[in-house]
């Protein structure tokens, strides 16, 4: 088997903290998003190759991730893209993937801004238990975020409707971009895509597919974040740190209250503050303020501020209500 980590995005959601560097190489507790995916890939005997697929802009970037990781599997897969309005869409640039490596083996597909609470040998096993292409689902709860992804309809563990995007939900049961599909079913991406059909959202392919393929669906609970906004990120450090505060051993605290869910990197200083569920990145200097909900990139410097929910970008100064970068 071969597995591909979707890397292509570029998180516009979550500029400035993602305009220069991976969603994927966000923080979560001790590790980084595309951490936990690759070291899954990586106890698995059975996957013996891991593609991380991304873009030009970020080329280089995972490059040097990946030649500086303990990771033995994974190898990069560039598609010549460097802005959004560039992208072939995630089926365009997985098809071009399958045929540039010449890919003909049962293939993994998982996004790696997923954040999931399962073991991904699990979702191994249940695709080889079914012989036929397989999804993850997850129950979000809630018919108004649903609209946002693939709807699965299931008979037992079989997938009869599919439906991405709806305007009107009639589940909260969510396909979360884990794919497993068979060697024979590869070649039915060129045809896919060869039909003039959506080249970007994996939900289209799928319920493009369950019209002629059975599909079985692997349902789970617990947890799961699709890591794209700076509320869905903030949650998943909430989740993986539950409750306790992370700070590196390099970074000064002094005359400071942390709160729940706080992480706090390398070189960071805090002084006569309190941060709330938040992330500090590295060499951050914060004084005389309260941060609640935020996330603060790095080489930034607060002074005598109180705001909840920002995102500011890294080399900035803020002080007195006047900023400059």
């Amino acid at each position: 088997m071969k597995a591909v980590v979707l890397a292509g995005g570029y998180a516009t959601r979550l500029w400035p903290i993602t305009k220069n560097r991976p969603k994927m190489f966000l923080p979560v507790g001790e590790r980084t998003v595309i951490d936990e995916i690759l070291a899954d890939l990586e106890d698995d005997p059975r996957v013996e190759d891991v593609y991380v697929s991304t873009n030009e802009r970020f080329g280089d970037k995972f490059d040097e991730y990946l030649s500086e990781s303990d990771f033995d599997k994974p190898q990069l897969s560039v598609e010549n893209t460097q802005t959004e309005t560039e992208k072939f869409g995630v089926i365009g640039a997985l098809t071009q993937l399958i045929n540039r490596e010449g890919i003909d083996d049962d293939l993994l597909v998982v996004a790696g801004d997923n954040l999931i609470s399962f073991h991904l040998s699990e979702f191994i096993d249940f695709f080889e238990s079914t012989g036929t292409a397989s999804l993850a689902a997850y129950d979000v709860g809630s018919r108004e975020r649903a609209k946002s992804y693939g709807l699965v309809e299931l008979d037992g563990t079989r997938v009869v409707d599919f439906q991405e995007k709806p305007e009107d939900p009639q589940t909260t049961l969510v396909s979360i971009a884990c794919y497993a599909f068979t060697a024979d079913q590869l070649p039915l991406l060129d045809r896919y895509l060869t039909g003039d059909n959506n080249p970007d959202e994996p939900g289209w392919l799928i319920q493009w597919l369950q019209e002629r393929d059975p599909i079985h669906a692997f349902s789970f609970d617990d947890a799961w974040f699709d890591i794209g906004t700076p509320e869905s990120y903030l949650s998943a450090v909430e989740w993986s740190l539950d409750g306790e505060c992370i700070v590196h051993e390099d970074a000064e605290l002094h005359n400071t209250v942390l709160g729940e869910n706080v992480q706090i990197m390398a070189g960071a200083e805090v002084v006569d503050s309190t941060v709330d569920n938040s992330v500090v990145f590295p060499d951050v200097t914060i004084q005389n303020a309260d941060i609640r909900q935020s996330i603060i990139d790095r080489s930034t410097r607060l002074e005598d501020l109180d705001f909840a929910g920002a995102l500011i970008g890294a080399h900035t100064t803020i002080a007195n209500g006047s900023s400059e970068r």
